[in-house]
């Protein structure tokens, strides 16, 4: 299920993208060569809404984003882009400064290579290219000033299940930045992050756990599972031993968190990630405190729980 209306390929004689946004915009735009397996424009996302059934969404790694922001000296809430796996092309029509974090992967500016965590300088009508993830998954992009689409209930994330928000990104597409910043970037040099080919993630049990059996719990304590070619923004869907249930029968609809392990009818765990929904009827048999590592485990990574006794 993709977001909000698609943004409009670039058009001339100043007329409107979709949300009122100038195509020719007087600070600058991103215009979008190929968008890859999936591109979306993320922030913090929005914080507040879950009571009227709208998750958080915003950026896989929220703490990523940020660092990129600092890189090129935007507020840590700034909009940028969060790319998956092939990578992205992108022309921007200003010269600026642009930064790239997360997945390990080749940066071009031009015919020129760039870093990864460190402010790049990109002239005017230059090609910025991301290639495909060698490790990790995704990366996230930062341009000074921001990315300034139009905001949905006080963010710019791209939700891809409530379809909050703009589309994601396609061929053609331009996006307007905002206003340089004047202070200079904080941050100029930062330390590549670890690609494990195991994550431990600690767990709080419920609140379903009496949904299950004692061989489920110990097999979520005490066995592995491998990340599924199926997991998304939504969730990771996870493969391995199945986990029974105690209790047969249908559960009401109730409150979903972020990271929340909830169980589907097969037996197989799905951690919910940042675009998740906020009620679900499978029970949920405990919650995973910090699911920022699940952003760049790729298919086939291993990943075990463990209470937070360990």
């Amino acid at each position: 299920m993709t977001g909000g209306p698609p943004l409009t390929p670039a058009v001339t004689g100043g007329m409107p993208l979709a949300g009122g946004v100038p195509a020719v915009s007087p600070r600058g735009e991103i215009e979008v060569l190929r968008a890859g397996a999936l591109t979306t424009v993320q922030d913090q996302g929005r914080i507040g809404w879950a009571h009227l059934g709208v998750p958080r969404s915003g950026a896989l790694d929220p703490a990523a984003l940020r660092l990129a922001n600092r890189l090129v000296g935007n507020p840590e809430s700034a909009a940028g882009l969060e790319i998956t796996l092939t990578g992205c092309d992108l022309r921007l029509d200003r010269a600026t400064t642009v930064a790239v974090v997360g997945a390990e992967a080749d940066v071009w500016i031009g015919t020129r290579p760039g870093d990864t965590g460190r402010p790049l300088a990109v002239p005017g009508g230059t090609v910025l290219r991301t290639g495909p993830a060698r490790r990790g998954l995704r990366c996230w992009l930062a341009v000074a000033g921001g990315i300034v689409v139009d905001p949905v209930l006080g963010s710019r994330a791209t939700d891809t299940l409530a379809g909050l928000g703009p589309a994601p990104l396609r061929d053609g597409d331009l996006l307007p930045l905002g206003v340089v910043p004047d202070p200079p970037a904080s941050v100029d040099f930062t330390v590549p992050p670890p690609f494990p080919a195991e994550l431990h993630l600690t767990v709080r049990l419920g609140p379903r756990q009496d949904w299950f059996t004692p061989v489920a719990l110990d097999r979520l304590l005490g066995t592995a599972y491998q990340v599924s070619p199926l997991s998304n923004r939504v969730g990771a869907r996870l493969s391995g031993a199945p986990l029974p249930r105690a209790v047969a029968g249908e559960l009401p609809s109730e409150g979903i968190v972020l990271g929340a392990v909830q169980v589907p009818a097969d037996g197989q765990p799905l951690v919910f990630l940042a675009d998740h929904p906020t009620t679900g009827g499978y029970p949920v048999i405990a919650v995973v405190d910090d699911v920022t590592p699940l952003a760049q485990a790729r298919p086939g990574t291993t990943v075990r729980f463990h209470g937070p006794e360990r």
